[in-house]
């Protein structure tokens, strides 16, 4: 349980300085925590629907751009965080970086 919980504030944490950096993605701290929990349930309702043949991780471009979908659709729901299709790009690029530099243990 603790695990989870650090990847979670992890996550936020890459999307709120993710947002501060980047043009086209604006957020809170709370809407980063926003945004986190609902990239979670979409990427857990994807991989329950699809496998885990989605994750970002083993399809390479196509992974990215899901995952710049799925930022996209966060920014669409979570009134906190504002992100457009470009700013989407960015961020999964981003992030795709960062998940490559921090530990899986850690995320």
């Amino acid at each position: 349980m603790s695990t989870a919980i650090i990847r979670f504030v992890v996550s936020a944490s890459v999307l709120w300085v993710t947002a501060l950096l980047l043009p086209g993605v604006s957020s809170s701290l709370v809407g980063a925590f926003l945004a986190a929990g609902t990239i979670a349930v979409i990427g857990w309702l994807g991989e329950n629907f699809l496998g885990n043949q989605v994750s970002r991780h083993s399809r390479g471009f196509v992974g990215f751009i899901v995952a710049a979908g799925v930022i996209w659709l966060t920014g669409q729901i979570v009134p906190e965080f504002d992100v457009g299709i470009i700013g989407a790009l960015l961020a999964s690029f981003v992030i795709g970086l960062i998940d490559m530099v921090v530990p899986t243990f850690i995320r």
